[in-house]
Protein backbone atom coordinates (compact mmCIF):
# COMPACT_ATOMS: atom_id res chain seq x y z
CA UNK A 1 0.00 0.00 0.00
CA UNK A 2 2.85 2.40 0.69
CA UNK A 3 4.22 1.97 -2.81
CA UNK A 4 1.28 3.82 -4.36
CA UNK A 5 1.93 7.22 -2.71
CA UNK A 6 5.58 6.93 -3.68
CA UNK A 7 4.66 6.01 -7.26
CA UNK A 8 2.20 8.90 -7.43
CA UNK A 9 4.91 11.31 -6.22
CA UNK A 10 7.33 10.07 -8.87
CA UNK A 11 4.70 10.48 -11.59
CA UNK A 12 3.91 14.03 -10.46
CA UNK A 13 7.61 14.90 -10.39
CA UNK A 14 8.11 13.46 -13.89
CA UNK A 15 5.14 15.42 -15.23
CA UNK A 16 6.46 18.64 -13.68
CA UNK A 17 9.91 18.09 -15.17
CA UNK A 18 8.46 17.35 -18.59
CA UNK A 19 6.32 20.49 -18.48
CA UNK A 20 9.28 22.60 -17.36
CA UNK A 21 11.59 21.21 -20.01
CA UNK A 22 9.10 21.77 -22.82
CA UNK A 23 8.62 25.35 -21.63
CA UNK A 24 12.36 25.93 -21.65
CA UNK A 25 12.62 24.48 -25.16
CA UNK A 26 9.96 26.80 -26.58
CA UNK A 27 11.49 29.75 -24.76
CA UNK A 28 14.85 28.86 -26.28
CA UNK A 29 13.35 28.65 -29.74
CA UNK A 30 11.78 32.10 -29.36
CA UNK A 31 14.98 33.62 -28.08
CA UNK A 32 17.18 31.80 -30.58
CA UNK A 33 14.97 32.59 -33.57
CA UNK A 34 16.27 36.13 -33.88
CA UNK A 35 19.82 34.82 -33.68
CA UNK A 36 18.99 32.28 -36.40
CA UNK A 37 17.69 34.98 -38.72
CA UNK A 38 20.72 37.17 -38.05
CA UNK A 39 23.09 34.28 -38.76
CA UNK A 40 21.18 33.45 -41.92
CA UNK A 41 21.68 36.98 -43.25
CA UNK A 42 25.32 37.22 -42.21
CA UNK A 43 26.18 33.91 -43.86
CA UNK A 44 24.10 34.32 -47.03
CA UNK A 45 24.70 38.00 -47.68
CA UNK A 46 28.07 38.61 -46.03
CA UNK A 47 26.84 41.43 -43.81
CA UNK A 48 27.80 42.14 -40.21
CA UNK A 49 25.47 41.19 -37.35
CA UNK A 50 24.65 44.90 -36.82
CA UNK A 51 23.82 45.30 -40.50
CA UNK A 52 21.64 42.20 -40.35
CA UNK A 53 19.68 43.30 -37.27
CA UNK A 54 19.44 46.89 -38.43
CA UNK A 55 18.31 45.88 -41.90
CA UNK A 56 15.61 43.56 -40.58
CA UNK A 57 14.51 46.24 -38.13
CA UNK A 58 14.33 48.81 -40.92
CA UNK A 59 12.15 46.52 -43.05
CA UNK A 60 9.90 45.81 -40.06
CA UNK A 61 9.64 49.53 -39.29
CA UNK A 62 8.45 50.16 -42.84
CA UNK A 63 6.06 47.20 -42.56
CA UNK A 64 4.57 48.68 -39.39
CA UNK A 65 3.89 51.91 -41.26
CA UNK A 66 2.43 50.30 -44.38
CA UNK A 67 0.56 47.18 -43.25
CA UNK A 68 -2.68 47.01 -41.33
CA UNK A 69 -2.29 46.35 -37.60
CA UNK A 70 -3.61 42.81 -38.07
CA UNK A 71 -1.21 42.02 -40.93
CA UNK A 72 1.72 43.53 -39.06
CA UNK A 73 0.89 41.42 -36.00
CA UNK A 74 0.68 38.33 -38.21
CA UNK A 75 4.08 39.14 -39.72
CA UNK A 76 5.84 39.88 -36.44
CA UNK A 77 4.43 36.75 -34.81
CA UNK A 78 6.56 34.80 -37.29
CA UNK A 79 9.76 36.73 -36.54
CA UNK A 80 11.15 36.00 -33.08
CA UNK A 81 12.48 39.20 -31.54
CA UNK A 82 10.74 41.51 -34.04
CA UNK A 83 10.57 44.34 -31.49
CA UNK A 84 14.27 43.89 -30.73
CA UNK A 85 15.12 44.15 -34.43
CA UNK A 86 13.11 47.35 -34.73
CA UNK A 87 14.77 48.85 -31.66
CA UNK A 88 18.19 47.88 -33.02
CA UNK A 89 17.46 49.75 -36.25
CA UNK A 90 16.79 52.87 -34.16
CA UNK A 91 19.76 52.34 -31.86
CA UNK A 92 22.10 51.85 -34.82
CA UNK A 93 20.85 55.08 -36.43
CA UNK A 94 19.26 53.39 -39.44
CA UNK A 95 15.70 54.42 -38.55
CA UNK A 96 15.59 58.03 -37.41
CA UNK A 97 11.90 58.68 -38.02
CA UNK A 98 9.25 57.28 -40.33
CA UNK A 99 10.81 55.13 -43.06
CA UNK A 100 7.97 56.06 -45.42
CA UNK A 101 8.74 54.16 -48.60
CA UNK A 102 11.31 52.18 -50.54
CA UNK A 103 13.65 55.18 -50.89
CA UNK A 104 13.46 55.70 -47.12
CA UNK A 105 14.34 52.04 -46.65
CA UNK A 106 17.30 52.44 -49.00
CA UNK A 107 18.43 55.44 -46.93
CA UNK A 108 18.15 53.37 -43.74
CA UNK A 109 20.31 50.66 -45.31
CA UNK A 110 22.80 53.33 -46.39
CA UNK A 111 23.11 54.51 -42.78
CA UNK A 112 24.09 50.93 -41.95
CA UNK A 113 26.81 51.00 -44.61
CA UNK A 114 24.92 48.95 -47.20
CA UNK A 115 24.05 49.80 -50.79
CA UNK A 116 20.63 49.82 -52.40
CA UNK A 117 21.28 46.37 -53.90
CA UNK A 118 20.97 44.89 -50.40
CA UNK A 119 17.32 45.93 -49.98
CA UNK A 120 15.88 43.29 -52.35
CA UNK A 121 18.30 40.67 -51.00
CA UNK A 122 17.21 41.29 -47.40
CA UNK A 123 13.58 41.46 -48.46
CA UNK A 124 13.74 38.11 -50.24
CA UNK A 125 15.57 36.41 -47.38
CA UNK A 126 13.10 37.74 -44.81
CA UNK A 127 10.18 36.81 -47.05
CA UNK A 128 11.50 33.26 -47.40
CA UNK A 129 12.07 33.03 -43.62
CA UNK A 130 8.51 34.00 -42.69
CA UNK A 131 7.12 31.96 -45.58
CA UNK A 132 8.56 28.78 -44.09
CA UNK A 133 6.59 29.36 -40.90
CA UNK A 134 3.49 31.12 -42.19
CA UNK A 135 3.13 30.12 -45.82
CA UNK A 136 2.85 32.16 -48.98
CA UNK A 137 0.44 34.72 -47.52
CA UNK A 138 2.96 35.58 -44.80
CA UNK A 139 5.74 35.78 -47.35
CA UNK A 140 3.63 38.18 -49.40
CA UNK A 141 3.26 40.51 -46.42
CA UNK A 142 6.99 41.28 -46.49
CA UNK A 143 6.89 42.00 -50.21
CA UNK A 144 3.75 44.10 -49.84
CA UNK A 145 5.36 46.24 -47.16
CA UNK A 146 8.48 46.99 -49.20
CA UNK A 147 6.84 47.67 -52.61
Amino acid sequence: MQRRPWLFSVLVLMAALQWGCSGMQSMGQAMGGSETLTKLLTSQLGVTPNQATGGIGSILSLAKERLSAMNFTTLTSLIPGADTFMQSAKDLGAVTGPVGDRSGLTAAFSRLGMGSEMVPKFTQTLSDFVGKAGGQSASNLVMQAVQ
